[in-house]
């Protein structure tokens, strides 16, 4: 059974532009390869961390909602934890109101960008 999951992920601010895309792609297609339906993808860009982590006080955030088995979010967790360049990882299974919400976020993220 599928469920419902949101990932979101802090990577190193040392890293360029087009290394953070390749980065968000890796985990992407690490999902997508272990038959996830990627549902939405967010990256909301360099912002100040509440408080440093391994001595980065910044850090490029990234969001991913995807469904996907639960026996994947191991193996993407553990991606997280072999990537150097992952400072901050949190993924959790979206109950039915949190889905509700998210893709009525979503929705409205979408029409402003119309």
């Amino acid at each position: 059974m599928l469920n419902h999951y949101e990932t979101a992920f802090i990577l190193t601010p040392v890293l360029s532009e087009p290394q953070m895309k390749e980065a968000v792609e890796k985990f992407e297609k690490l999902l997508t390869e272990n038959g996830a339906t990627i549902l939405n993808h967010e990256e909301w860009g360099l912002k100040k961390l509440a408080y440093p982590i391994k001595g980065k006080t910044t850090g490029f955030y990234a969001l991913l909602q995807f469904d996907v088995e639960p026996e994947v979010v191991a193996t993407l967790e553990t991606a997280y934890r072999r990537d150097e360049r992952v400072l901050r990882f949190l993924t959790f299974r979206l109950d039915k109101y949190a889905f509700e919400y998210a893709e009525k976020r979503r929705n409205a993220h979408n029409k402003k960008e119309d």
